[in-house]
């Protein structure tokens, strides 16, 4: 049987939300069950809309893993922040979870044709899995959509159509082809089974939760979910199961929801902060990460907005820029590569824990969505290499040194002293570590401002770095108080902080600090090497 979700008064259109026959469904029984089952999202099938497990099309799916940030973490002073590896799918992205329980809902009901409109992940996992069980695929895309995108879509046998038009327009497009052709059309975020994939990944991330902080004692679910939003199919899905999961009583709350968009593309973060329920399309997008450039969420962000308000949650932007540089950062620090709708997400949580939003404490859950590849030239640009030209070099081992000398830093032979302030553990570690991998460079920490000042005057370094908010003496006090003394006020700070600064603190920092650097981003290349020139 299926219960009705907002069902628009003027055009009669609904979202269907399925509710199951539980009679005499024993949920502990359940639950130990599925320890036994495979790690795939099909270990679920008793709450996915299939009639027959025979039926189902797979290929592994789901089971991926919730990996615990490091690097990233304490750059941004977060304690608890976990990636869903949504990578690690057939096909690389987590519209395998959508394409799985989509097509095999098609093989059960004997559709052997389909149509579909895709930004890229979608058609490509639709595409493999349609291969897999001899359904014909058609399927459309606007046209910033990655040529290396369509051609793995048309490699597993799809019929591609390329177009001129946004992907609102080709969403059009592609449903006027279906109704003419008489061929099945997959309508995304109003197909039931394509939202009930999606909910296994909240099934997942309670119960893998629960065995890193409960230890396998309960089911958890996080104090916040964040994900990149277009039309929005993936959090109304797992805020599906994670609502059956409360109706289980598996777990005890519900997560907020941070949905981020691109600030090229943005119409629901911009309804959200009007205060509005009811997203304004967009008539034109100016974002290049086409996976997030629908212009027009219609009801899903209502349903969206509707769980915000009785959740919790919060609706952010974020530049192309900011996702590119969040993506260098997550996998140069925890060797973890991402696609540019994570990059947003992942920039959307900076700006997120700077304004306060997200606390120190909270458990927070990235999805993931998808590989890096194949965009990694616009993130990279072109200077990712430094060449050396060894063709008058005798045929030796020996590298010439002249030539390297030329695109390798290096800092001075002085030694140098360097004293860190930072009451988090783990960011005071990755900030040691930073500079211990520069020459000559001798580091002193310090776990609150008031040994901070007594290192600082008992080595006189040659830089400070503090963290902003310490107990007891804060990085404001530390400043006041080394400017206070003839003998130490010729040492340049700088500040190291996650708080959303007011104008007369920034004012003040500007006038008595040599940089402040906001968590999260003090790891940047930039950042680093306008650090170290403060060391020769």
């Amino acid at each position: 049987m299926y219960a009705f979700k907002g069902k628009c008064a003027n055009c009669g259109e609904t979202i269907m939300k399925p509710r199951y026959d539980f009679g005499g469904f024993d949920v502990r029984a359940w639950l130990k069950e599925l320890k036994m089952r495979p790690q795939t999202l099909w270990r679920y099938h008793e709450v996915l809309p299939i009639y027959n497990t025979k039926n189902i099309i797979t290929m592994g799916e789901g089971g991926t893993p919730l990996i615990k940030s490091r690097a990233l973490a304490a750059s941004l002073g977060l304690k608890n922040l976990y990636i869903k590896d949504e990578r690690q799918g057939p096909t690389g992205s987590f519209k395998d979870r959508q394409a799985t329980v989509a097509i095999s809902a098609l093989a059960e009901m004997h559709i052997d044709e389909v149509v579909v409109a895709s930004t890229g992940n979608v058609a490509i996992a639709y595409a493999a899995y349609a291969a897999r069980s001899g359904i014909k695929l058609w399927a459309f895309f606007p046209q910033l959509t990655p040529n290396d995108k369509m051609r793995e879509a048309a490699l597993y046998g799809a019929e591609i159509i390329g177009t001129t038009g946004t992907y609102d327009q080709t969403k059009a497009l592609a449903a006027s082809f279906a109704k003419n052709k008489q061929i099945f059309l997959d309508k995304g975020i109003k197909s039931v089974a394509a939202t009930e994939g999606m909910k296994t990944m909240a099934y997942e991330i309670a119960e893998q939760l629960g065995d890193e902080l409960e230890n396998g004692q309960r089911w958890r679910a996080p104090d916040w979910y964040l994900q990149g939003v277009s039309g929005g199919l993936g959090p109304i899905g797992v805020g599906n199961g994670f609502e059956e999961l409360m109706e289980f009583g598996v777990i005890d709350k519900m997560p907020s929801f941070g949905m981020i968009q691109s600030s090229g593309c943005a119409p629901m973060v911009e309804a959200f902060e009007r205060g509005q329920r009811v997203a304004t399309p967009k008539e034109t997008s100016d974002t290049v990460i086409v996976t997030l450039a629908t212009g027009n969420p219609g009801r899903a962000y209502e349903i969206l907005w509707d769980y915000v308000q009785e959740h919790g949650g919060h609706f952010e932007a974020a530049s192309d820029e900011d996702a590119f540089n969040a993506i260098k950062m997550l996998a140069r620090y925890d060797g973890i590569s991402v696609e540019p709708a994570t990059g947003v997400t992942l920039a959307g949580l900076f700006r997120m824990v700077r304004k306060g939003i997200i606390k120190p404490d909270d458990v927070v859950v990235v999805n993931a969505s998808g590989h890096t590849l194949p965009v990694e030239k616009r993130i990279l640009g072109e200077r990712w290499q430094k060449q050396v030209d060894m063709s008058n070099t005798a045929r030796t081992h020996t590298i010439p040194m002249d030539e390297l000398s030329s695109v390798v830093h290096r800092i001075g032979d002085d030694l140098r002293r360097v004293v860190v302030m930072e009451d988090n553990e783990a960011a005071a570690r990755l900030m040691v570590r930073i500079l211990n991998a520069r020459e000559n460079c001798e580091v002193y920490l310090a776990e609150n401002g008031a040994s901070g000042l007594n290192l600082v005057r008992d080595i006189k370094p040659d830089l400070v770095i503090t963290d902003l908010m310490m107990p007891d003496v804060d990085g404001f006090q530390v400043i006041e108080i080394l400017k206070a003394d003839a003998s130490l006020q010729h040492i340049p700070v700088v500040v190291v902080t996650a708080k959303e600064l007011t104008v007369h603190e920034q004012q003040y920092l500007n006038e008595n600090a040599e940089m402040v650097l906001q968590k999260g981003s003090f790891i940047d290349e930039s950042m680093i090497e306008s650090l170290m020139q403060r060391l020769n």
